[in-house]
């Protein structure tokens, strides 16, 4: 393993950012620009006690991010249970292949099972990279369907 997994905190926005403009240089179809208020919405996440149910881990190699995931942990009185959506992970292009997806996701799932939580839910997205890896994650299974519903 040649690369280290390590929580994203705020003083790690500085290597995110550098990570999100490598990202594009290797694949530019991501959708959002990286600009002044995408940095200051971050910077806040930091501070705003919403985002305390958030988990983010960095996977770090030769001297920046390489690889990102992120969760957030989702309680529910419908049965009383918290579970987890993994709303991204994302590995450099140059670095995929070489697991740091999988240890991006095991270090969350040790965490979340630390945490008491026994499910994670995730989108699968529609690249076929993507779908190769969510359907060789052991012990999951493809079960609903999955919709976004844009509230305006």
């Amino acid at each position: 393993m040649d690369y280290q997994i390590r929580p994203y905190t705020q003083d790690k926005i500085p290597d995110v950012l550098d990570f999100e403009t490598r990202l594009r240089q290797e694949e530019n179809f991501w959708g959002w620009e990286i600009d002044e208020q995408y940095v200051q919405t971050v910077t806040d996440s930091f501070r705003n006690p919403l985002f305390s149910a958030s988990l983010s881990f960095l996977a770090y190699a030769d001297g920046g991010v390489v690889g990102r995931i992120d969760i957030v942990k989702i309680p529910s009185r419908f049965d009383g249970s918290i579970k987890a959506y993994l709303d991204w992970i994302c590995v450099l292009k140059s670095w995929r292949h070489r697991g740091v997806a999988q240890a991006l996701l095991a270090k969350a799932l040790r965490r979340l099972k630390a945490d008491g939580i026994d499910t994670l839910i995730a989108l699968t997205a529609s690249n076929e990279e993507a779908q190769r890896f969510y359907k060789n994650i052991p012990n999951s299974s493809m079960r609903d369907v999955g919709i976004w519903i844009d509230i305006k």
